[in-house]
């Protein structure tokens, strides 16, 4: 076995969380219930209008590496934060919880910590301004090819797929592991991210993923499809492993054509955040620990339940218990 058995690559960001009523977020021109992102000055300003602040690492592919730690996996995260309070809190809280934050902070004049400034109002809205500061400009200079050798799955986060940077580093990744035998995959992510590097995904997913993870509007805007069967029937021609979530419908896997479709409960979210990061968990806990497509899928489905009965992006029952409640586990 490998030191590591999951190695994910993605934006380290610090969600910042604050309660506040709604007179402040007309106070301070916030935009009720959505994400947007903001300019440095901006964040700072929010950021020093937080009142008793709590603060929690997160990102999406941060996210699911916590879920596979939970469960046992052990792991490895590349992401870039800067030396200044917030990133060695990101450092350490993601070492703490069973990850090892294989890069250290960088010193000097670069752009601060990533932050998501996020205001809750009694009614349960997350009102987010996202500063991506410097895990933006994550590059090849901060992957390490020993770590994605050493193994023996490799998880990619789309949203950093935006900038040249971004993309060398996962060519980086993906090379380094899949050429110690390894597995590759990357995660979609967003279909406007789709959208603009639409040529540069598709090689990526041709040539160099194993496995790609995607939901139904991001399938269709990667092929330019007319609908979702239309873009899957491209997929599977150019990639072995291909998963679709479909919003409360039955997932579909895709293992060397053949799909196995996988049973969703649907339920009213109390906090839909995270539920992709988490169904990622599942399935690549299920992929690492050689279950077959159907378990894995399973495992998937049921983290992503877990997480969204409750506020916040992270798992906060035991998914081994979930799991063997399920008869998914022994």
């Amino acid at each position: 076995m490998k030191p590591y058995q999951l190695a994910g690559i993605g934006n380290a960001i610090v969600d910042v969380i604050a309660t506040v009523d709604d007179l402040f977020l007309d106070h301070m021109g916030i935009r009720k219930g959505i994400m947007q992102l903001v300019e440095r000055d901006r964040a700072e300003v929010l950021y020093g209008a937080m009142k008793e602040r709590a603060e929690a690492s997160g990102g999406s592919v941060a996210n699911t590496l916590a879920g596979v730690g939970a469960l046992g996996l052990k792991a490895a995260f590349v992401g870039r934060v800067h030396d200044d309070a917030l990133g060695r809190f990101y450092a350490a809280d993601t070492q703490s919880a069973g990850t090892d934050f294989v890069n250290p902070p960088v010193a000097g004049g670069e752009a601060p910590t990533s932050r998501s400034m996020i205001f809750v109002t009694p009614d349960g809205e997350r009102s987010m301004n996202t500063y991506l500061g410097i895990s933006a400009e994550l590059g090849p200079e901060d992957v390490d090819e020993a770590v994605m050798a050493a193994s023996e799955i490799v998880f990619l986060e789309g949203y950093l797929f935006d900038k040249d940077k971004g993309k060398q580093a996962f060519l980086k990744a993906a090379r380094a592991c899949r050429g110690a035998g390894g597995k590759a995959g990357i995660a979609l992510s967003d279909p406007f991210c789709v959208d603009r590097h639409r040529a540069d995904f598709r090689e990526l997913v041709a040539r160099d993923m194993d496995y790609v993870i995607g939901n139904e509007q991001e399938w269709v805007s990667l092929y330019q499809a007319n609908d979702l069967d239309d873009a899957l029937a491209q997929a599977v021609r150019e990639c072995d492993l291909v998963v679709c979530t479909r919003s409360g419908d039955p997932v579909w896997i895709f293992e060397k054509g053949d799909r196995v479709e996988i049973p969703v409960t649907r339920r009213v979210p109390v906090d839909a955040t995270g539920a992709g990061d988490q169904f990622a968990a599942g399935f690549l806990y299920g992929l690492a620990t050689g279950r077959d497509m159907a378990t894995a899928g399973r495992m998937g489905a049921l983290a992503a339940a877990e997480v969204i009965s409750h506020i916040g992006a992270r798992p906060q029952s035991d998914l081994r218990d979930v799991f063997r409640h399920a008869g998914v586990m022994a």
